[in-house]
This record gives C-alpha cells, sequence and structure tokens, in this order.
C-alpha cells in the first residue's frame, strides 16, 4: 500500500465574481517530493496554492494537507506548514531580516538554526536594513527563509526565485534540493521552466484552472516521438515554402527572429531535404542542431505562446 500524498487535492473548483479561476483541479504530492506547478498568469496557480495554505475557501472539492482540511483546520495545520507568497508579501515593512527570522524561530519548537539560514541565504550582507528599503530579490530571500526557519513537513512557495540573480537562483535550488533529502515535501510555483526541470521530481502543468498534462520532467518529454531541429539564418524566411518540401507531419517555425525550429520525426533523408532546401535558398543554417524535445517544447504546445490571460 501506498504512503498517504502530503497534499491531495480533488475536483476542486474556486471563483471569483462568476469568473472560474480552478476549475475541478486534482492533484496528488507525494511526501518527501518536489513538485512545480507550471502555468501562464492567470492559470490558478496562485489560488490553488492559497487554498492549501488555507488563505482560501474552495468553491466546491476538497484539499487535504498531510491529512487535514486546511480551512478548518488551520489551527493544528499551520506549526507544520511553510508559506513563501508572491513577492515576499505578508511582513511589516519596517522589520529587520534577523530579527524577523529570530521572532520566528521562537514560535516553534524545533527551528533551524537562524545564523546558517542566514549565511546560506546571504541575508548576513543586509545589516540592519528594513525589508522596505530591499530590493525586490532581497525581500524574496528574507521570504523564503521565514517559510523555512519554522523546519516545515510541507513548504509552499509562490515563484521562490523571482528576481534573484543567479548565483542566489542556484543557492535557492541547493537549499531545496537538501530540504527534500530531509524528508521535507514542496510544492512551487514557478514561470522558469529551466527551474521545474531542475528541481522537480513531478511536474504539473495548468491552464484556465485545469491539469492539462503532469508527470516527472522525463515523463512529459519521453512520450513524444518527434525530434527538433533548431538552425539560426535571415530574419523571416520562408518557412511555408520550407514547410511544404518535408514531411506532411513536420511543423516549421520561426521562435525569434532568425532563430527556427523543425518539429518532425528526424531521419537522414529529412536532414538531407532540409539542408537541399537551404542551399536552394542561399541560407546557410548556422548551428543546425538536432535534440529531443525539451519541457519547454511541451509546455509552449500545451499551452501556446501567450497562454491564458484573466
Amino acid at each position: 500500500m501506498s504512503a498517504a500524498p502530503a497534499v491531495e487535492i480533488s475536483s476542486l473548483v474556486k471563483r471569483y465574481d462568476g469568473v472560474t479561476a480552478v476549475d475541478g483541479l486534482s492533484l496528488r504530492v507525494a511526501a518527501g517530493t518536489i513538485t512545480a506547478v507550471l502555468g501562464p498568469n492567470g492559470a490558478g496557480k496562485t489560488t490553488t496554492i492559497e487554498i492549501c495554505e488555507g488563505f482560501r475557501r474552495p468553491d466546491a472539492g476538497s484539499v487535504r494537507v498531510l491529512g487535514l482540511d486546511p480551512w478548518r483546520d488551520g489551527a493544528a495545520l499551520r506549526p507544520r506548514v511553510g508559506v513563501m507568497l508572491q513577492e515576499g508579501a505578508g511582513f511589516y515593512p519596517g522589520a529587520r531580516p534577523v530579527e524577523l527570522l529570530t521572532h520566528l524561530s521562537r514560535l516553534h519548537a524545533d527551528p533551524l538554526d537562524v545564523p546558517m539560514l542566514v549565511a546560506r541565504l546571504g541575508l548576513d550582507t543586509l545589516g540592519r536594513a528594513p525589508l522596505r528599503r530591499l530590493s525586490g530579490g532581497e525581500r524574496q530571500r528574507v521570504a523564503l527563509a521565514a517559510a523555512l526557519v519554522g523546519r516545515p513537513e510541507v513548504v509552499f512557495l509562490d515563484e521562490p526565485t523571482a528576481g534573484l540573480d543567479p548565483q542566489a537562483r542556484r543557492s535557492t535550488w541547493q537549499l531545496l534540493d537538501e530540504l527534500r533529502a530531509a524528508g521535507v515535501t514542496v510544492v512551487l510555483t514557478t514561470h522558469l521552466i529551466d527551474e521545474a526541470e531542475r528541481l522537480a521530481d513531478h511536474v504539473v502543468i495548468i491552464d484556465a484552472g485545469r491539469v492539462l498534462a503532469e508527470g516527472t520532467p522525463q515523463e512529459l518529454t519521453s512520450g513524444v516521438s518527434d525530434d527538433v531541429i533548431r538552425f539560426g539564418g535571415p530574419p523571416r524566411l520562408d518557412v511555408g515554402s520550407l514547410r511544404a518540401a518535408l514531411p506532411d507531419t513536420a511543423t516549421v517555425r520561426e521562435v525569434a527572429p532568425g532563430s527556427y525550429e523543425v518539429t518532425a520525426r528526424v531521419d537522414p533523408r529529412l536532414l538531407a531535404t532540409l539542408t537541399s532546401w537551404c542551399a536552394a535558398n542561399d541560407i546557410l543554417a548556422e548551428g543546425l542542431q538536432v535534440g529531443h524535445r525539451s519541457l519547454e517544447d511541451v509546455y509552449l504546445e500545451l499551452i501556446g505562446a501567450e497562454g491564458t490571460t484573466r
């Protein structure tokens, strides 16, 4: 018999003024794993996480975190859960980071060591500056530390590395890896597909409040039989002409000015057709590469370039 999930969402519905933000969403999060929730702005990611945190009440469906209802059992659940709100919101702007974390640590029975956490997240360089004087990325790091200081069993992180520089982002990734190794369950929302691919045991792609696909990064990409050929050339090539020269199942798109992708089952004949078309049109295919579909390819195929807006 499998262990009980740390988070279980069944047929969740949430509406705002007649607009359905979450539309029958179901999800299970295994204990001791990192789950990344991907989706465009307005897809329902933050609303779903806020319901799991007990900040919003669902209109229909059920949510259980560590077997408890976040709305009804909030008092019992809060000491066991860490929460990082979007953009580090929720703290008094005059608070100083180390003093804030020290205060929060005293509210928990077995907190993490505050000096260790401060050093790991680079907060020791902030001095006694209050939160209102910090940059967005610095406030993000303080909010992450506040979510972790109580040594939670489950931690919900809304865009945890937004605004961080590459070094701080890598440090955050390493810390999340260590939390997972210690048995902590991490649920994070992110717009950064490489972050999901790097960190997550399980990826959930949602749009319009529904789950479009889920699985490990390997499962989401290995089920796609087509490969991708990438090459550079002059902007605004006649992709319709190239598509007509290739097999009917191939797709061609200019993903950025002068950057092209051909999606198809790649074999020597297709490569020869592509290079022959380039030669006939006096085009040098720069940096031509053949690779497998990435998680970003799958995401864009499911969501589209623009995604949902609300």
